[in-house]
């Protein structure tokens, strides 16, 4: 798999509570719907195997403000128990949806308890 830094949302992000990736992707303008056409592919996965919280969550978030103020859901995961969350899992979108309008994209993990190790990796990727 080929990741692009500009186009990664996070990189062996460590998550222990709720939190967004730690990039944000800036299309340039607004009203672009990206997620038209040719799948674009997107890779969310585990990097480091997760101890001690219940579940995340992955959502991508497109807003016409970097800050996210006004934040809308695309698409999101079902809550994914701890014990799928192991080095190699792979989150369930495996491209940028339709519906992405904003200028900003993101991806937001919604983290049920609290863990104490794990890692994800999450970008816009070559090929899966």
């Amino acid at each position: 798999m080929i990741f692009d830094s500009t186009n990664k949302f996070s990189t062996d992000q460590a998550l222990t509570a709720t939190a967004a990736s730690t990039n944000v992707i800036d299309l340039g303008v607004a009203n672009r719907n990206i997620g038209v056409g040719e799948n674009i592919p997107l890779y969310i996965g585990v990097s480091a195997t997760f101890t001690d919280l219940t579940s995340i969550q992955v959502s991508v978030q497109t807003d016409s403000d970097e800050a996210f103020g006004t934040a809308v859901t695309v698409v999101q995961t079902p809550d994914i128990p701890l014990a799928s969350l192991k080095a190699g899992y792979q989150f369930n979108i495996d491209s940028v949806p339709r519906g992405v309008l904003g200028r900003y994209v993101r991806l937001n993990y919604t983290v049920v308890g609290t863990g104490t190790a794990g890692t994800v990796v999450a970008g816009i990727v070559a090929g899966i």
